[in-house]
């Protein structure tokens, strides 16, 4: 991909766009153009919302940096039992992200199985006051033995996910994807040994990320 332009912010235009989005509907609201009630506006208010937030999906994606520091092709593991990996487990390290507040105290992920063998995602971010939850759903793409997922939280968009490397008894995990922009290491218990914590921080290293990159939240709460 080229460089996008960048205003002297260091935005691209898509911010643009999404303010421009947000402000129409806001307008539009305020001003009493468009409501339930109007019913010439009835059909209008739920497609400038979807377009409000498909522009800031949008944006997100476009505005996340590439962390890694290599070109090599990233490999994921060579299979992966999903009545294993199911379950509860714990963001331990992530790269920066668009999507999950830096205030998140404690991370989970967990995965449960659908009746159409697709998986159920509930993500959770427990903050001092509050908690907030984003649910989704995941299935696993063909020839890869179950190692390389397709997620979506926001219909029709999907994301990578990628099994780069995995305890033998599925007690952590490293989570990334080919473009380098998103790296996760999860675990089945909140904290790790500090032996293990520097063992994987050295295997993400081996890959081309560099360990000053990550947050790592306490998982406290």
């Amino acid at each position: 991909m080229g460089v996008l332009y960048r205003d002297i912010f260091g935005r691209d235009p898509g911010y643009f766009h999404l303010l421009d989005a947000t402000y129409d509907v806001s307008y539009l609201l305020a001003t009493g153009h468009l409501t339930h009630s109007n019913p010439n506006s009835a059909m209008r208010l739920p497609r400038l919302i979807l377009f409000a937030s498909l522009v800031f999906t949008l944006t997100g994606c476009l505005n996340q940096p590439v962390f890694r520091q290599t070109k090599g092709d990233l490999t994921t593991v060579a299979s992966v039992d999903l009545q294993k990996y199911l379950g509860k487990w714990f963001e331990i390290y992530r790269l920066p992200n668009w999507f999950e507040d830096d205030d998140c105290i404690t991370v989970t992920a967990e995965y449960s199985l659908r009746a159409d063998q697709k998986i159920t995602v509930l993500n959770t971010c427990k903050k001092t006051s509050k908690t907030n939850e984003a649910h989704g759903k995941a299935y696993a793409v063909e020839g890869f033995g179950n190692a390389r997922l397709k997620v979506s939280f926001f219909w029709p968009f999907y994301g990578d996910y990628w099994i780069l490397d995995l305890a033998e008894d599925y007690s952590w995990v490293i989570i990334g994807e080919p473009a380098g922009k998103y790296l996760w290491i999860l675990a089945r218990n909140p904290v790790l040994d500090k032996t293990l914590e520097e063992k994987l921080l050295q295997k993400i290293e081996a890959i081309g990320y560099r360990r000053t990159d990550l947050i790592k939240p306490s998982n406290q709460l």
